[in-house]
């Protein structure tokens, strides 16, 4: 793990982003740890989000022209992504998101922000993979404005959990779309920091191993 990821995950815990304890999550499952994105609330939060995001796109040598960001939570950190990677790393790149509805009036259409054309390359900007419902949501709008290569995806975690199948989310959509999915961190890297006394939840680790060892692929 680098060490810009050991800070991520300190991040997320000092503004109550990741959290531990006993919840139900949306799928019914029980967790020992919950990721509330919707907690990030300030400039300074989203512009600090938007460089950790900036660095897993340059580390994994991701080559997309524009960053696009589902509605709703994936709109600010496309955002937050493309105004990092060209104030800190000298990369001026595009973003975009879709409309929850096509617009019939002014300029149309279903994206705002960058124009899709045929053939480019684009990244999809978003929180947290579990089953891999919000690719596969937005992929069909996507094809519907322009003939473009979706090749990555970045999301701030992989929970690493099973998605539709045995395999996980992040492999389903390799192998069915071709887009590869890069994270910030891991759950695993997340149960790494705890062992390591990087942040506290030592009193979860034996929760967290188990439920990995459950619903993990």
């Amino acid at each position: 793990m680098q060490e810009y990821q050991r800070n991520f995950i300190r991040f997320m815990v000092e503004n109550e982003v990741l959290m531990f304890g006993d919840f139900t999550l949306k799928s019914g499952r029980k967790a020992p740890y919950f990721i509330n994105a919707g907690k990030y609330r300030t400039g300074a939060q989203i512009a600090r989000l938007g460089e950790y995001y900036a660095r897993c796109f340059l580390e994994h040598g991701v080559q997309a022209k524009t960053l696009i960001g589902p509605a709703y939570k994936g709109i600010p950190l496309a955002v937050a992504t493309a105004f990092a990677l060209s104030e800190n790393h000298g990369l001026n790149v595009g973003f975009c998101f879709d409309r929850k509805e096509i617009k019939d009036h002014g300029e149309g259409g279903m994206f705002v922000g960058q124009t899709l054309r045929d053939g480019d390359e684009v990244c999809i900007i978003e929180d947290v993979m579990t089953s891999g419902k919000a690719l596969r949501e937005i992929l069909p709008k996507i094809a519907q404005e322009a003939k473009v290569r979706v090749g990555s995806m970045i999301i701030s975690v992989d929970r690493q959990e099973k998605g539709t199948g045995e395999k996980s989310a992040v492999e389903e959509a390799y192998e069915e779309f071709g887009v590869r999915v890069f994270s910030i961190v891991t759950l695993e890297e997340i149960i790494e920091a705890i062992e390591e006394g990087a942040i506290p939840g030592k009193e979860f680790l034996g929760a967290m191993r188990e439920y990995r060892a459950q619903y993990g692929a």
